[in-house]
């Protein structure tokens, strides 16, 4: 039989990881689309995004499972 899978309990450094990674990522974006489109704003909307989308699966990552309706139905 396989093993559930398991997830971290909380590793910070995942959080960490995550959050830099889209501030990154849509930074850089927004920079690009700055320069291709000769404007100032784009840059801080890429990282501020990018911090909302790292907190959004920091959450979604470390969110407890919900209870397990299956064993309920068996008793």
């Amino acid at each position: 039989m396989s093993q559930p899978e398991e997830r971290p309990k909380g590793d910070p450094w995942h959080a960490f990881g995550y959050i830099t990674a889209g501030v990154a990522f849509y930074g850089l974006l927004g920079w690009l689309a700055d320069r291709w489109l000769d404007t100032r704003f784009l840059v801080a909307v890429g990282i501020l995004v990018g911090a909302a989308l790292g907190i959004y699966m920091t959450a979604a990552r470390f969110r407890p499972d919900p209870p397990d309706s299956t064993k309920s139905d068996e008793q």
